[in-house]
């Protein structure tokens, strides 16, 4: 278990506290013809996606990463810009509003992870074509979303987060971009269980509304059962 960790404290890694292409033993950038832009993951997990690629393009399907590794330091910058209206979140700007924290937390984290929470720290993790839900309902959105529901588990990939009436889940809203590396992502979750609380959620604004939301409980663990090997 612990070679997983790149040779850095397992909590250390499963906050996110490095950068991908510091550790290029473990990370692989993915070829341009799957990815927007300069895109690593676990050189397992890249290798798994390269390979989903390709079968999809043969059938006329074009997958493509548009978000993969992401640090706590990235996720910070996301999470900050969201906490004081630098961007809007659901046409709000949340930097103007007299609410408490947990209230603009649970709103950002609809969509969002906190720093230190989020599954695309470990490199399992990826977002696919669009984060644009709206994507999905196009034909072209509906037919990836529909190739990906029939073959993802061939290799190794699970959708995380489901519609919650589907998978009896908390947490996130649907996300039928998130895709994980299941081979990698299941002895990393159950690592995250054992290790970090919600009082190690901590180093940007708001932070202190990650044990009143109970963040790790809640969202971190909040996955698709379909997404956890039974026992």
């Amino acid at each position: 278990m612990d070679s997983l960790f790149a040779g850095l404290a397992a909590k250390e890694y499963l906050t996110g506290k490095f950068e991908a292409k510091s550790l290029p033993a473990f990370f692989t950038l993915l070829p341009a013809h799957c990815a927007e832009g300069e895109q690593h993951l676990r050189t397992e997990a890249a290798l798994a996606f390269i390979k989903m690629a390709d079968s999809a393009h043969t059938a006329g399907v074009y997958l493509k990463a548009v978000s993969t590794t992401r640090s706590f330091f990235r996720q910070k910058t996301i999470w900050e810009a969201k906490w004081t209206g630098l961007r809007r979140v659901e046409g709000r700007n949340l930097g103007k509003t007299r609410w408490k924290a947990s209230k603009k937390a649970e709103l950002i984290m609809r969509y969002s992870s906190m720093p230190g929470t989020s599954r695309h720290h470990w490199g399992t993790d990826l977002d696919i074509n669009s984060v644009d839900a709206a994507y999905f309902n196009t034909l072209e959105g509906r037919r990836v979303y529909g190739w990906l529901i029939a073959h993802a588990k061939l290799f190794g990939f699970c959708q995380v987060y489901q519609t919650k009436e589907n998978s009896g889940r908390s947490g996130y809203e649907e996300e039928k971009w998130h895709w994980s590396y299941l081979p990698l992502s299941v002895p990393f979750t159950e690592k995250y269980k054992a290790l970090v609380s919600n009082q190690d959620i901590s180093g940007f604004l708001g932070c202190e509304a990650a044990l009143e939301i109970q963040a790790v409980e809640v969202y971190v663990l909040g996955l698709n059962s379909l997404c956890i090997p039974k026992p």
